[in-house]
């Protein structure tokens, strides 16, 4: 129970098999209670999820469905844990909007609707989330953003989503340089392919074939690294970009 007595936040759970999911089970298991976002979840999936984390784990959860392209939705997101379980001392920026778009397609609509998401929110609740550890005087903080490896090789038809989740890895440098003195440290995860319930038989087959050590990733490989980076052994890792994909090979 590495985690235990830990508050954690993890945006954009919103289905069984995601990765966002994976990561609440997993601090959950270590002994982080979980207040956890979604958007879109059918309700009963909510409440049996909510029950899962808390029978199975002995912690406390709650959860929040909130609209991530709301200006204000990283403040509602913290006045909400806050008032629930207390202050969280670990923030996993997990959610994330993705169409397909490509150089034909890409309008400022398209663009507006990730940067709301995966650049704003995500920058917002991550600077709020350190300005309410420092002012309760608390000197331990984790942040963990997901990215998807943009700078490894291209992703054609979704310029939009390249363009704002490379973006998180130049905002998790310099946020960390910023927020090493105050204890917290601040990491973004690759986690490469992964099989989070998109995958056709057709595309597994595809991307096996690159994956040198035989399978696709799954969402609990990435949450077995958020468990890591939001311990204490990790407290001397900041400003990492970690790209854990398995020897997924691009070639």
């Amino acid at each position: 129970m590495k985690l235990d007595g830990s508050i954690a936040v993890v945006t954009g759970a919103s289905y069984n098999k995601g990765i966002g999911t994976a990561i609440c089970r997993k601090l959950a298991k270590e002994g982080a209670d979980i207040f956890f976002t979604h958007w879109g979840s059918e309700d009963d999936w909510v409440v049996k999820f909510q029950d899962e984390i808390i029978q199975e784990n002995g912690v406390r959860c709650c959860n929040l469905e909130i609209d991530l392209s709301e200006s204000n939705a990283p403040f509602k997101i913290l006045d909400m844990v806050t008032h629930q379980l207390g202050m969280p001392t670990i923030l996993v920026n997990n959610a994330a909007h993705s169409t397909r778009d490509g150089y034909m397609k890409l309008d400022a609509e398209t663009l507006d609707n990730h940067y709301a998401v995966n650049m704003r929110a995500t920058f917002l609740l991550s600077v709020e989330f350190a300005r309410r550890l420092k002012q309760q005087n608390k000197l331990m903080g984790r942040i963990i953003n997901m990215t998807s490896g943009q700078a490894l090789g291209p992703m054609t038809g979704e310029l939009a989503y390249v363009a704002t989740k490379g973006a998180i890895s130049a905002f998790t440098l310099s946020l960390s340089a910023e927020l090493a003195p105050l204890g917290i440290t601040v990491n973004a995860i690759n986690p490469g392919p992964t099989d989070t319930g998109w995958m056709t038989d057709e595309i597994k087959t595809h991307l096996i074939s690159k994956f040198l050590s035989g399978r696709v990733g799954l969402p609990e490989d990435a949450a077995r690294l958020v468990s890591f980076l939001a311990s204490e052994e990790a407290q001397w890792i900041t400003g990492q970009i970690i790209n854990s994909e398995g020897g997924f090979s691009r070639a």
